[in-house]
């Protein structure tokens, strides 16, 4: 392993001191890292026409909007705090993604598709995901002093920036948990990788969900975050307030889970037109 740079360890060290996660922080420093091997200098030797002609070169290799937006955020971070640079931070543009609705699976799609996976832990990791409307990470990275019995809840501690949260536990839940930790024995991890000190990795729970999908024979696209999107779908289905699905997703900002609203059949259909409201007759009389 080479030496590390003094730029590089100082924003290691800024990112360290932010909180940022492992990941958030690898997908940082890799992005900035193409950056300065793409024009083969030092990345504090470049400026903002270097980061507009890096967009474009990524546009034409046909990044996708999400994959460009990481290295933008990598790039804001390493000329705004890094650097201290703050005037090229606010010339450095996002792309802008075409909102798409997310995928979601019906209830019976749902019984489907945790029946057609067979490996026990990951069927156990997937009915969580779905139960909690927890996202793939935070289901990987559940202990077993998390679920509290005594109260009916889950703790979520590996959440999205670094946000601790509850989230209900649900008594058919528990009871499929005890049953799973009678026969596995789980001791820190709920869900153990190969060595059982670790957790299960993120990459093995989404091949068993690819798994799943092509054993159930869906066409849609599905990945364990589907299941999430079906949590507060059904949840928004079933009456509960929008407000609490937001606590319960761990969402900043209500508009991120509005769009649960567009994707909900059952709330939308039995919506009442103002029409219905009028006494008004448009045939005209038989």
């Amino acid at each position: 392993m080479g030496k590390i740079s003094p730029l590089r360890r100082r924003m290691i060290e800024d990112m360290t001191v932010r909180n940022l996660s492992p990941a958030t922080q690898q997908s940082y420093l890799y992005a900035v890292s193409k950056f300065s091997r793409y024009f083969g200098r030092s990345p504090d030797k470049l400026g903002l026409e270097n980061i507009r002609a890096f967009q474009v070169h990524l546009v034409s290799e046909g990044f996708s909007f999400s994959g460009l937006n990481q290295v933008v955020c990598a790039l804001r971070f390493f000329f705004g705090v890094t650097l201290g640079r703050k005037w090229i931070v606010e010339r450095i543009p996002h792309a802008r993604e075409p909102r798409k609705l997310p995928a979601v699976l019906s209830t019976d799609e749902v019984v489907q598709f945790l029946q057609a996976v067979p490996n026990l832990k990951a069927r156990i990791a997937l009915t969580c995901s779905y139960a909690a409307g927890l996202r793939v990470g935070e289901v990987c990275g559940l202990r077993v002093e998390d679920i509290d019995s005594s109260r009916m809840l889950i703790h979520v501690r590996r959440s999205k920036g670094g946000r601790e949260r509850y989230v209900m536990l649900s008594p058919d839940l528990l009871g499929i948990l005890r049953s799973y930790w009678r026969m596995t024995r789980p001791k820190t991890f709920l869900f153990p990788g190969r060595d059982p000190d670790t957790p299960l990795n993120v990459g093995s729970l989404q091949a068993h969900c690819r798994s799943a999908v092509a054993a159930a024979g869906f066409t849609k696209h599905v990945t364990v975050h589907t299941l999430r999107h079906s949590f507060a779908t059904h949840l928004l289905e079933s009456g509960t307030d929008i407000r609490i699905i937001q606590v319960l997703l761990g969402h900043s900002h209500l508009s991120t889970t509005a769009r649960y609203t567009q994707v909900s059949t059952d709330t939308i259909s039995s919506t009442t037109s103002p029409l219905d409201r009028l006494h008004l007759e448009v045939t005209p009389p038989g």
